[in-house]
């Protein structure tokens, strides 16, 4: 039985995703099994090709699994990630190698955890979306060792009680098979806030902590309070923050009650939308309390494929994301691929850099056709819904680019043709873009990326990555006061919408819209309820007047209504 630690209180602290806190019981994930570095393989031709043949069934065995859970979750961003991973199961080149290890005389389990080791390797040296892989590639292996050693799979038990689960981390196939109504909230020891476990728990509400130092200490059974929005974990809770946590909760869930459109106190309209990447998300949303969808990534329907999307295919998805807003905004960006997202039919292999290669809207220099098709199907979906989408480019570096796009999208009979603003030169020449298209909306998420010169998926340079760094914010504010001089939309779509905070410095500095996971919009209508564009504007400047990003934080939130800072922990 397992020892549960006395009553004596500890934190630990880590990334948090949400706003919401709760207390439960920890359920800790079955650990994989346990690779016997002294075994020894088969000593004769004869056991080497039966154990060949028993490695050979296992993948398969967890391939098909995986591809099941894959199709129950079909339509969604899980059921992507889900078909990808059950793709690596069924990869010939990592079963060759696996096989070729047993055939010189290396035991079954050992072959599985060194060649799985070796594509560790190669995709952790890689970066990018191959890095962030790294996960699914170490949890197919702990599949097929469990397989083979006979035991059950690892991962989460099933769930008497909600509970607060607890994991080294948690594969997309863990979090397939998790029982939603009893899970609390999720702590990971890894993942970062950008990874796959943070992304779907941001989607579906719950809260979540990674990267906490020390998670793997926690045992089953142990009373914890998780606190999303500070990222700290607390063992063994006194009773005063168990009813604070109880009470953050209801007031969350209070929240979710205003269905009304997004305002500062005195009315000033700030349009509360929605990111989405599949159909099926917009469907979610026919009776959601936002004023439409900010941000379509229609790059859900290009990957894992070997060639594109028909036009007719592309047009028929667009259209139920039109008839599924019913008339209510809907920006829609057109492929974004390349970089962390590559496709097999169009992206390059051979690009040092990546990130500043030929990807986003760029790949009008080496694929025409696809831009074409794709302005041509969001037409046909236009037509057939009686629905005028706003589409967007992704990657627009100069005002060329942007007059190319916005002539593109009207031959095709796109209205209303618009850009991403990611990178700086696109921010600092935002006045002389709008002059091209009809509004534009950033992406904080790369702009800080390409700002600060860090890569967005390297968990170590996450505070370089802060929104609130003053310089991501001067070209935050040089975008919005093109808008407002073009009397044009200047939206946001990035994380930092989400944050009830950082929305009333973006309202501030002229921001028209905010676009953010639909869980997050409730926080955010509240905040702005609570404070007057005056307001918002003397947290504008006074954020901006900050030379650094946390004492910019501190100044906005020294301006906060207390109400609003107590109910959403800012």
């Amino acid at each position: 039985m397992t020892e549960v630690p006395g009553p004596t209180s500890q934190e630990l602290h880590g990334s948090g995703v949400g706003r919401g806190a709760v207390v439960g019981p920890v359920a800790r994930a079955y650990p994989p099994p346990p690779t016997p570095l002294d075994a020894e393989g088969p000593d004769n031709d004869a056991g080497r090709q039966a154990a060949v043949q028993e490695v050979a069934e296992a993948y398969k065995a967890v391939a098909a699994t995986l591809m099941t859970r894959a199709q129950n979750a079909a339509g969604t961003t899980m059921g992507d990630v889900l078909t990808a991973t059950a793709a690596m199961a069924s990869d010939p080149e990592l079963i060759g190698s696996v096989k070729e290890r047993v055939l010189t005389g290396q035991a079954p389990l050992f072959a599985v955890d060194r060649a799985t080791e070796e594509y560790v390797d190669l995709f952790t040296a890689a970066g990018g979306y191959l890095a962030e892989r790294v996960t699914d590639l170490r949890s197919v292996r702990d599949r097929v060792l469990a397989r083979l050693a006979g035991r059950p799979e690892p991962g989460v038990p099933e769930l008497a009680e909600p509970s607060v689960v607890v994991a080294t981390d948690l594969s997309p196939a863990d979090t397939a098979t998790l029982d939603l109504a009893k899970v609390k909230a999720i702590v990971i020891a890894q993942g970062g806030p950008t990874g796959h476990t943070a992304i779907i728990a941001g989607q579906l509400g719950i809260p979540c902590v990674v990267r906490v130092d020390g998670a793997d200490e926690l045992v089953d059974g142990e009373i914890v309070a998780v606190d999303a929005a500070t990222g700290v974990i607390t063992r063994n809770p006194a009773p005063e923050l168990t009813a604070k946590a109880e009470q953050r909760m209801q007031a969350l869930h209070d929240l979710e009650k205003d269905r009304s459109d997004g305002a500062t106190s005195d009315g000033h309209p700030v349009q509360l939308l929605a990111n989405i990447g599949t159909a099926e998300d917009a469907e979610r949303l026919t009776e959601a309390a936002v004023e439409g969808v900010g941000l379509f990534r229609t790059e859900v329907l290009f990957l894992g494929r070997t060639t594109a999307p028909t036009r007719q295919e592309q047009a028929e998805v667009y259209a139920r994301v039109l008839t599924a807003l019913g008339g209510r905004k809907v920006v829609v960006r057109t492929l974004d691929a390349g970089a962390d997202k590559p496709l097999a039919f169009v992206t390059r292999t051979d690009e040092e850099n990546p990130a500043l290669g030929v990807r986003g809207y760029r790949l009008v220099r080496t694929a025409k056709e696809l831009m074409a098709d794709q302005l041509a199907a969001l037409a046909a979906a236009q037509e057939a819904t009686g629905v005028q989408p706003w589409v967007m480019a992704p990657m627009i570096a100069t005002v060329d680019e942007a007059a190319e796009f916005a002539a593109m999208a009207r031959e095709a009979g796109i209205a209303k043709a618009g850009v991403m603003v990611e990178v700086p030169s696109a921010a600092l020449r935002a006045r002389d873009i709008l002059a091209e298209v009809d509004f534009v909306s950033m992406g904080t998420n790369d702009l800080a990326q390409y700002t600060m010169a860090s890569d967005r998926l390297l968990g170590s340079l996450v505070d370089l990555l802060d929104p609130w760094q003053p310089a991501v914010l001067d070209l935050v504010a040089a975008v919005a006061r093109g808008g407002r001089e073009a009397e044009k939309s200047a939206g946001v779509c990035g994380e930092s919408a989400s944050d009830p905070l950082m929305a009333l410095v973006l309202t501030g500095l002229g921001v028209t819209s905010l676009s953010m996971s639909p869980a997050a919009v409730p926080a955010v209508r509240f905040s702005l309820a609570r404070h007057s564009l005056e307001r918002c504007q003397k947290m504008a400047a006074a954020a901006l007047a900050a030379p650094t990003a946390a004492k910019g934080r501190a100044a906005v939130l020294a301006l906060c209504d207390p109400q609003v800072a107590e109910v959403l922990a800012l």
